[in-house]
């Protein structure tokens, strides 16, 4: 990117979150500026299907997809291609976040949303997108007075100071930071895909390790099962429940306190370790009856997952303060010629992955039986075999790991860069009025919209 010089003459724009702008800019309320107008979706019906503006949907979709009564369509809100979509979201640690959205096709929104016009002689679309984008919505909200709230009303809104430039200046502005924000998502995206290689990459050292062993040279026989393959010939090939007691979770509904005693759940059960600090919490009365018929948790347990988000496993390490299965679990506990870790390791592979997408049932909400769960086959090595695959598992993902995480810093700083350099251009702190595109044939004009708020009719209804 070209070194870009900030403007000679600045002036105060009374704006707390914006600070000074460039002298022969303006600053305008939003109403002055865009539009907020309304139009309601039409409601004809005709065999039992409603005509909408921009296409019909089957009652019967309705009820059974949206769960919602076709009367409730002619309260949609139309949408065209060009108009700002806006959605507040709820309050998370004390903050507010303002979604902002660029539709590119004609649709419906909810009343959840805010859809806004911009008036294209005092105020350039691109730009108005990538201004909202800039704006701390924290200190926008306590700007307007009141501090922040639960709701936050849209009517409010209305007085949200928009910067003005020119309008040639704002689409400038908005020329320039499609191409270098497109530069940078490109960075991004090869970061993302690095990502996504050492993952699978590190998914293939488990596969590998749990199945072939350590020693490439090691005479193999055929285990007879097709997922599984050929394995180490002095390895035993058996079902996990002929190595571990698996026991469902209580089927009881516990109530929950904000004080008490934790219960692991499908959350609790995402990492290598099971991880409390955000669990629910039940009473003494409760957790004694969850944790009846051998069902306490112990170290060396394992955690797994059986239901919704199938196949997550936990590992139950030593000084864990007292806790019980939640729903959608159950426990595995191992003879004591197994090791948890290496059994771990075999649940997060592709040997269980390939069983899982046999023995899943359900159409929408996934889920196994536990009797599917004690049927894994299993390849297993001697214990002192299993400590050295563990080992050596451990150190190779110990690199991959490594390099994930540095590729997760640099993305983070990407971004960071991202949202200085689009604050930057639209609060003008640099002036970008004699940038060019090094591409002289490029007509750059579409903002990114990953984020996008704006619907079709059936995504709007869900």
């Amino acid at each position: 990117m070209a070194v870009l010089r900030t403007y000679s003459d600045y002036k105060v724009s009374n704006v707390e979150w914006v600070g000074t702008i460039p002298n022969h800019w303006e600053v305008k309320p939003l109403f002055s500026v865009a539009s907020t107008e309304s139009v309601k979706n039409s409601d004809g019906r005709e065999n039992n299907v409603l005509s909408l503006s921009y296409g019909k949907i089957i009652q019967r979709d309705i009820d059974e997809n949206f769960g919602l009564l076709p009367e409730s369509f002619n309260t949609y809100q139309l949408v065209s291609s060009g108009d700002l979509i806006l959605r507040l979201t709820d309050l998370q640690n004390d903050k507010r976040s303002l979604r902002v959205g660029h539709a590119k096709e004609k649709g419906i929104i909810t009343s959840a949303y805010l859809k806004l016009g911009a008036n294209q002689r005092l105020l350039n679309e691109h730009y108005f997108y990538r201004l909202l984008h800039s704006y701390d919505t924290t200190k926008v909200f306590y700007g307007m007075g009141g501090g922040l709230r639960q709701s936050m009303r849209f009517e409010e809104m209305r007085r949200l100071p928009i910067l003005l430039p020119p309008i040639d200046e704002q689409q400038k502005i908005a020329n320039f930071l499609d191409h270098e924000t497109a530069k940078i998502d490109t960075l991004i995206a090869k970061q993302q895909q690095l990502i996504q290689l050492l993952k699978e990459k590190r998914q293939a050292v488990i596969s590998h390790a749990v199945t072939k062993g350590l020693n490439p040279d090691a005479p193999m026989r055929d285990s007879g099962v097709e997922w599984l393959g050929e394995v180490p010939a002095h390895w035993v090939c058996s079902a996990l429940k002929n190595y571990a007691k698996i026991v469902d979770c209580k089927h009881i509904t516990a109530e929950f306190f904000d004080d008490g005693i934790p219960l692991a759940s499908i959350s609790e059960v995402k990492e290598w370790c099971v991880n409390l600090a955000t669990a629910k919490l039940t009473s003494k009365e409760y957790y004694s009856e969850l944790i009846g018929g051998g069902r306490k948790p112990m170290p060396g347990d394992i955690i797994y997952s059986r239901n919704a988000t199938v196949g997550e496993a936990a590992l139950v390490i030593e000084n864990m303060p007292d806790f019980a299965m939640g729903q959608d679990v159950c426990l595995i506990r191992l003879n004591e010629d197994v090791l948890s870790e290496y059994v771990l390791y075999i649940l997060k592979s592709d040997v269980i992955s390939s069983q899982l997408d046999l023995a899943m049932v359900g159409s929408t909400f996934k889920r196994i039986n536990v009797d599917d769960i004690r049927n894994f086959f299993i390849a297993f090595p001697g214990f002192k075999e299993q400590k050295k695959i563990v080992f050596k598992i451990d150190q190779l993902l110990g690199r991959y790991d490594s390099l994930i995480q540095n590729s997760e810093v640099t993305i983070k700083l990407l971004q960071e860069r991202r949202t200085a350099l689009i604050s930057a251009a639209v609060t003008g702190k640099i002036d970008v009025r004699n940038w060019e595109s090094p591409d002289a044939s490029s007509t750059a004009n579409t903002p990114d919209t990953s984020d996008s708020t704006a619907t079709t009719n059936s995504d709007a209804a869900a």
